[in-house]
């Protein structure tokens, strides 16, 4: 890369890695080991050489559907598992000892086992849940015959004993015809047993009374506990009913109102002796299902675990192999149908492993011939691929989430790594925030095994992620707020005394006529005496506001020297003598200029305006500047500069066009015949001439001079837009600073006041809750969006086209948490 571009530090971040187009001959018989060995190495993009076929018409559609089906199963044995209690295992074993056909017979006979087991489960849970209420039935209803009984006998002793009493010579008569009549118009009364659910049990009578026409008996009887319903498996309150009726068209409402309500009917014998040996015999089959229930479950649970053990290898080796036959689908069969052809991406670097990888497959799969590894001459360009480690992931998200860098050209992401952090700190400087802060990310940072394997929610897992980001801000907050000497809002004497004091010994005159000083300029940061003087806030927004200007200038300078070294890496002379350099002079002849004067009011302690300076150095550059002199020939100097700022403006906007012109003229005559171009001088160059038209398409000039118009006007204006955007540093540290003051004097101090220890208690609950909610993440959150936003517009805008795409290899390692 270095050599290539000649200005470039030899930098794994700085641009991509060189890739290059490969093709690969892969024999039949080890296509499919080539492909696993690949996958494990992580380093080829295949490209879909089937793209006009359906996934069924593909080679190996059969395969991904063996492969989905075993999928299947495995995700059945999951929600198994999971609904017994038990997890996966994390040990990995030897998968590749498994074999694909042996794996799926297994699966299809534990599937129907575990099927089998749970049907057998559930008839014996269901004949035991209803054998469980048979027996409330038999007890509940067993009590109502029992006390019907006991009620009857005693009301027919009465009535003998009452006509023991009154015997005369007409009562056996009586008796007789009594007996008589009841036995001619006896009516036998049926009666059905069971249970209903409470909650419809009113329902329940009400409909039996309008159907029957009051013509039955219905008696209830609650349940003490809750009854698992045979039917649903759910647990719910019910009642015991008996309901008498007479004749079988009622029997026949009754039955179907009963069906209706989801009341479960059993039997029922009026004797009082085959009740105590119905109860009897049904307490003994429950003894003996629950047994067998019991049984079960264990023979159960001991398959389940058996599963558990080697689940995590099954679903590694079923997901990598519907992965590898994914990728076989993407190749292309050559004319003799006895190879495969396949193409893709990979890092330069990574040649000589691809090719090891591929002697391995053809020496394990005992192939004859081995695989023809050749790289391709395109002019298609490539993916972006980035080395990044657990640090600079971070990092290198938040420029890919604005866009993916071009192939090979500057990546802002190594700046972002401290430039990020430290715009973030500039609005944040509070060190006492900075360590807790800190604190929390440290959390992260000392778990981050455990927590990386586990499954965290949304935010949590953003931040968990952002680890090291935010690891990087809370210390650039510390060394900010030491600088402000604030620590909740609070200043500390931490590098020497303060070099002012108070006019009297009373200091009653601190925060309006003032402090002396009488001592040397405190060595580091800003003087603690600031802090609630009366010139605190005109101090302090000079500072911040001279300073935001300062960083935002220099950023943005830093974006156009980024400009040049595409430019020179990509051998693009016309933009950097009509883009670069008419870019620098417009930027620093205005605003260079500003910087330099703040710098020299600072160094100097002259009272010039500068807003004096820089808006006459427009309106009448040649008048004499008198009291805003900072340094001599500064007049000419404007002048000079001003002529510089003007000229740079039609620099930019009209020479480039017309060249391109007359490059595209002069490629289409033949005036500039050329060597061929190597494969890596083809992938560099192919990126630059893409914004200016193919060589083979129309040079359409009105177009290209529009798109030149419209950059030259949009750098003009963000000139000023971008220095100005730079304030919100200052306006976000003030704002930051200001509700530090106000938590700490309107609530902790104000609390301290009132000398009662419940209202401090309350002024410390109320300040920590504050100070978490508001400052360390609505300030959080506000900073870190501001930050984005000035290096996602202000700094990438002038050399970062982020128009590329990621590079996505074929990896096993990639697939591991992913579901189907």
């Amino acid at each position: 890369m270095a050599d290539r571009g000649g200005c470039c530090p030899p930098m794994d971040l700085f641009r991509s890695e060189a890739m290059q187009l490969v093709q690969l001959i892969i024999p039949m018989e080890s296509a499919h080991l080539t492909v696993s060995y690949l996958g494990d190495l992580g380093l080829l993009q295949f490209k879909d050489l089937n793209s006009d076929k359906s996934p069924f018409q593909r080679t190996y559609a059969a395969q991904i559907k063996r492969c989905g089906e075993m999928a299947r199963k495995l995700r059945f044995f999951k929600e198994q598992m999971l609904k017994a209690g038990f997890s996966t295992s994390t040990k990995s074993g030897a998968e590749n000892d498994i074999d694909l056909d042996d794996l799926e017979v297994k699966l299809g006979e534990l599937e129907a086992e575990l099927i089998e087991m749970n049907a057998n489960g559930e008839k014996l849970q269901r004949g035991y849940n209803e054998l469980l209420e048979y027996k409330l039935v038999l007890q509940k209803a067993g009590e109502f015959f029992a006390s019907a009984q006991r009620t009857a006998t005693a009301q027919q002793r009465e009535i003998g004993s009452q006509q023991m009493g009154d015997e005369s010579i007409e009562t056996p008569l009586l008796q007789e015809q009594e007996t008589s009549t009841d036995l001619s118009k006896q009516v036998k009364l049926g009666f059905i047993t069971g249970l209903v659910p409470r909650e419809k049990s009113m329902a329940f009578e009400r409909i039996l009374f309008r159907a029957t026409r009051g013509n039955v008996l219905l008696k209830q009887v609650p349940a003490e506990d809750p009854v698992t319903d045979p039917v649903s498996g759910e647990k719910m309150e019910k009642n015991v009913f008996v309901v008498f009726y007479s004749g079988e068209r009622a029997k026949n409402k009754i039955l179907k109102i009963c069906e209706a309500f989801g009341a479960n009917r059993y039997p029922f014998a009026e004797d009082l002796g085959k009740q105590g040996l119905m109860i009897n015999e049904v307490s003994g089959r429950i003894s003996e299902l629950k047994t067998t229930i019991d049984a079960g479950l264990l023979l159960r649970d001991n398959l389940l675990r058996t599963i558990g053990d080697q689940f995590e290898q099954w679903n590694t080796k079923v997901k990598k192999e519907k992965s590898i036959y994914h990728t076989l689908n993407m190749l292309s069969l050559d004319v003799t149908k006895k190879c495969l052809v396949a193409e893709g991406w990979s890092p330069v670097f990574a040649t000589k492993q691809i090719q090891e990888a591929l002697q391995r497959a053809a020496f394990d799969s005992n192939s004859q011939v081995g695989a023809i590894f050749q790289v391709l001459h395109t002019r298609e360009s490539p993916p972006t691929y980035f080395r990044t480690n657990k640090f600079t992931t971070a990092f290198q998200e938040i420029v890919d989430a604005y866009g993916v860098a071009k192939y090979q050209e500057a990546n802002p992401g190594v700046y972002t790594i401290v430039t990020f952090p430290f715009l973030f700190a500039v609005m944040f400087g509070d060190w006492g925030h900075g360590i807790c802060l800190l604190l929390a990310t440290l959390f992260f940072i000392v778990r981050e095994k455990k927590l990386s394997s586990q499954k965290l929610g949304d935010i949590t897992e953003m931040t968990f992620g952002g680890r090291y980001v935010i690891m990087m801000m809370s210390l650039f907050s510390i060394y900010t707020g030491l600088i402000y000497n604030e620590f909740f809002s609070v200043p500390f004497e931490l590098f020497g005394r303060s070099a002012y004091a108070c006019r009297d010994l009373s200091c009653r005159d601190a925060t309006s006529v003032g402090l002396i000083k009488v001592r040397d300029t405190y060595p580091f940061g800003v003087d603690p005496a600031w802090h609630g003087s009366r010139s605190e806030l005109p101090f302090l927004n000079s500072l911040k506001m001279k300073m935001s200007i300062l960083l935002g200038v220099a950023q943005m300078n830093l974006g156009i020297i980024l400009s040049y070294f595409n430019a020179t890496f990509f051998s693009n002379s016309l933009n950097i003598w009509f883009q670069f350099i008419p870019q620098m002079i417009f930027l620093n002849s205005l605003f260079g200029y500003l910087s330099l004067l703040i710098i020299v009011k600072w160094c100097t302690g002259s009272q010039a305006d500068l807003y004096h300076i820089m808006i006459y150095m427009f309106l009448s550059p040649t008048d004499e500047l008198g009291e805003n002199q900072l340094f001599p020939g500064q007049k000419t100097a404007q002048i000079v500069l001003l002529l510089l700022a003007l000229v740079s403006v039609p620099w930019m906007l009209l020479p480039k066009p017309f060249l391109l012109k007359k490059q595209h003229e002069n490629r289409h005559q033949g005036q500039s015949y050329a060597p061929l171009e190597s494969a890596d001088e083809t992938l560099l160059s192919e990126a630059n001439h893409d914004s200016h038209g193919h060589d083979h398409e129309e040079f359409e000039f009105g177009e290209v001079f529009v798109h030149q118009l419209i950059h030259t006007i949009e750098f003009v204006l963000g000139a000023v837009s971008n220095t100005a955007s730079y304030l919100r540093l200052w306006a976000l540290s003030l704002a930051h600073s200001e509700l530090s003051v106000v938590f700490y004097e309107k609530v902790l101090l104000l609390a301290w006041g009132f000398n009662n220890v419940i209202i401090l208690i309350v002024g410390i609950i109320v300040f920590i809750f504050a100070t978490i909610g508001v400052l360390l993440v609505m300030e959080t959150l506000s900073a870190f969006l501001h930050a984005l936003r000035l290096h996602w517009v202000e700094f990438q805008n002038k050399f970062y086209e982020g128009d590329g795409y990621k590079f996505h290899p074929f990896a096993f390692a990639l697939i591991g948490d992913e579901d189907d």
